[in-house]
């Protein structure tokens, strides 16, 4: 995973992984969220690559307009 650069200073994205069509997200916490066109929506997942890419955002945008719209959850160690 590529580590998130996290410019805003207080994001709880810690690392993502871009994929065709889907994102990876891991969260401080260790969990990984993995976001598909099929289960979030390729306008949300496409937004949430740039905000990946970008360093600043992606929570924020996760929280305000995606929340559970995920396809699989991976249990990270806390």
């Amino acid at each position: 995973m590529k580590r998130y650069r996290n410019l805003e200073g207080h994001s709880g994205v810690v690392a993502y992984d871009i994929l065709p069509e889907a994102i990876a997200v891991k969260f401080s916490g260790g969990d990984v969220y993995d976001y598909t066109y099929r289960a979030t929506g390729r306008a949300r997942v496409e937004t949430m690559k740039a905000l990946a890419e970008a360093g600043r955002g992606l929570s924020t945008f996760i929280s305000r307009y995606v929340r559970d719209d995920y396809e699989r959850k991976h249990e990270g160690r806390h």
